[in-house]
């Protein structure tokens, strides 16, 4: 992932709908949902929610299908694996991260003269 796909990925995400709509696309699996369910579940107008999906698909984390009349938005696993992999692409410098995750194990520090 480019550094300008991870500004735009993480652009997108910085806005509460747009996280919260994410968040449920990706417990959705699969499958995904309807924007009006995604509206409704989120207590966003459907234009709103609309403006916020085509944000989501415009970033590459949100993939779209028609069923019928609905359009249905997934998650786009390939690219938030993506998206998480460059964010930690460097974690602990390299040394594998301790199990608990919230710290890096310690580091050798430099000596100057």
């Amino acid at each position: 992932m480019e550094a300008t796909d991870t500004i735009r990925a993480l652009s997108a995400l910085a806005q509460e709908h747009r996280l919260a709509a994410f968040r449920l696309l990706v417990q959705a699996g699969e499958k995904g949902m309807a924007a009006g369910a995604l509206a409704d579940r989120l207590d966003v107008p459907p234009s709103s929610m609309s403006f916020h999906l085509a944000q989501l698909t415009n970033a590459g984390l949100v993939t779209q299908r028609r069923e019928s009349r609905s359009i249905i938005y997934s998650a786009d696993y390939a690219a938030m694996n993506a998206l998480m992999g460059y964010l930690t692409e460097n974690c602990c410098g390299g040394v594998p991260c301790a199990d608990d995750a919230s710290t890096c194990p310690p580091q050798a520090t430099k000596r100057t003269a």
